[in-house]
């Protein structure tokens, strides 16, 4: 097997190189490089930039707006950008929810939601988990009545992601409370919607991107509902196997990987360099061994999927991805030494706002915190667990 790139797409990564080099600001670059949640200023500046360049949806169809590119370069792409400390762009909007709307809902939500998440305008909340319904959706409660041209929906949801910053959330809805899966319905929901309340969770590494979100009476247009009545579990499934397949993470993962490498070279302990204390050179060896076999899992997903292959990749690549950078983050805040018992505090969403940490290296800030946050990897998208049990009855038919 041949595992060198065609010269086009070699050529393609030298274009990518060259305009992110030219057009991301050093200012987005170095926020974007720490483990803190991108902030929403940084990146509707970095969607917009894209967008301008024609590169605003990297996976979407030519007819949709999107670039039409292949598998492959999709992936090129997406490593670049986060080799060189770009801001994530919307993942809600471009991989989970865009794909659904462009391929399942009718000609006018298309035309209102598509233009919005191109250009950075309309950023989405995943309304899906709620207390008593996670990994199994199908036990979901909240609600939604049809009133006329209105459904009125009731509900509680847990673990919304940005649901205090988004422009629009996906939120799943019982129709027909008598039925499981084929009882639920997608709708398309503004979070200042009268009704709505949302209250934040802050987690274990003290910050603020998830929330609970209440629907008390919630007014919502039948215009709204994304597809049919009673099909949002086909689009639910949809939606999560396009995250799921986002959860390897390996252009992520690569970056994390270069900055344990970075500060196993500068951090010191006992007297010598970290990356030669006894053991620790093959534990990071053993990740990117572990790295590159993820990389070629997912380019072979990519490949048979582009050729109509319809095996729940997705689950595979969420597991190992999941659990390589919940490893990756362990051994960071080792390599840390006395960095990795410090809490930086995220700065928030003002990009000029000073945080108030200690002295110490510029790498050190966000370790910490994506490490905990990471925590969860192995549980949003679908707990591991689950996907284990996928894995099993798809590709080894137990």
């Amino acid at each position: 097997m041949d595992f060198k790139l065609d010269p086009a797409d070699e050529a393609f990564r030298q274009e990518v190189r060259a305009f992110l080099k030219e057009n991301l600001p050093p200012d987005l670059a170095r926020r974007g490089a720490c483990g803190f949640h991108p902030i929403r200023a940084d990146q509707r500046r970095w969607q917009r930039t894209l967008f301008e360049r024609g590169w605003g949806a990297p996976n979407w169809p030519v007819e949709y707006g999107g670039t039409g590119w292949s598998h492959l370069r999709q992936f090129i792409f997406d490593e670049e950008c986060a080799l060189a400390g770009a801001p994530a762009t919307d993942n809600g909007g471009l991989r989970m929810f865009g794909p659904v709307i462009y391929t399942y809902a009718g000609a006018e939500l298309k035309a209102r939601l598509l233009p919005g998440i191109l250009k950075g305008e309309l950023y989405w909340g995943q309304g899906f988990s709620e207390p008593g319904a996670g990994s199994d959706l199908a036990a979901l409660a909240t609600r939604a009545v049809r009133d006329g041209d209105e459904y009125v929906v009731n509900g509680h949801k847990i673990w919304t992601t940005g649901a205090h910053t988004c422009d629009i959330i996906g939120l799943l809805v019982k129709t027909n409370p008598e039925a499981k899966q084929r009882g639920i319905s997608f709708l398309c929901v503004d979070p200042a919607t009268p009704g709505i309340t949302v209250r934040p969770i802050i987690d274990i590494g003290e910050a603020h991107s998830l929330n609970e979100v209440f629907f008390d009476n919630v007014r919502v247009p039948v215009s709204n509902l994304l597809g049919e009545e009673n099909k949002g579990w086909t689009y639910a499934k949809a939606v999560l196997e396009n995250e799921r397949a986002t959860s390897a993470e390996v252009p992520l993962n690569k970056r994390k990987l270069a900055q344990l490498r970075h500060i196993a070279m500068h951090e010191r302990s006992d007297g010598c360099r970290v990356i030669d204390l006894p053991g620790f050179a093959p534990r990071l060896a053993q990740l990117e061994v572990d790295l590159r076999a993820l990389e070629w899992l997912t380019l072979r997903a990519l490949t048979e999927k582009s050729e109509g292959a319809v095996l729940p990749y997705g689950s595979l690549l969420k597991v190992r991805g999941s659990e390589l950078v919940q490893r990756i983050g362990e051994l960071t805040v080792e390599a840390l030494e006395q960095y990795g018992s410090y809490l930086y505090a995220e700065p928030g969403e003002d990009p000029d706002a000073k945080p108030d940490w200690p002295p110490g290296p510029d790498y050190a800030p966000g370790v910490v915190a994506d490490f905990m946050y990471r925590r969860a990897a192995t549980i949003y998208g679908g707990a591991n667990e689950v996907q284990r049990t996928i894995i099993a009855r798809s590709f080894l038919g137990l």
